[in-house]
């Protein structure tokens, strides 16, 4: 499977799954076991969105033709879903505490989106 396929349809699923995740917090959040559900659940929603269209912009410049910066932000934006939006739904839920999962997750989403630039001011017009 090519990077601009496996990021579109990645960034499709992820922006899919933030839609109902969006309304699961909405109806659910507040009888959730974390004191700051709702705004844990708002938090990750929101970078679920923001990082689902990431993925989605990958894919639409790869299919111009990839490169490893891309592959990065690529991979990256999906590890920062994992562990930063992971961490908070787990903290939601739970009613758990806060790993070092989460600021992980959310330096992997700036080393994405720096792939992002590297590639844009790098590649070949």
């Amino acid at each position: 499977m090519t990077l601009a396929r496996a990021s579109l349809a990645g960034g499709a699923v992820v922006l899919a799954i933030s839609v109902g995740a969006g309304a699961f917090a909405a109806h659910a959040g507040p009888g959730l076991p974390h004191l700051d559900a709702v705004e844990l659940l708002r938090s990750a929603v929101l970078y679920q969105f923001v990082h689902g269209l990431g993925l989605v912009a990958v894919g639409i410049v790869a299919r111009g033709g990839a490169s490893r910066w891309l592959a990065a932000a690529s991979m990256l934006f999906a590890l920062g879903l994992v562990l930063f939006c992971g961490t908070l739904w787990m903290m939601a839920v739970t009613g758990g505490d806060a790993t070092l999962a989460a600021p992980t997750g959310g330096f992997c989403f700036i080393g994405g989106w720096l792939a992002f630039a590297v590639h844009a001011l790098t590649m070949r017009a």
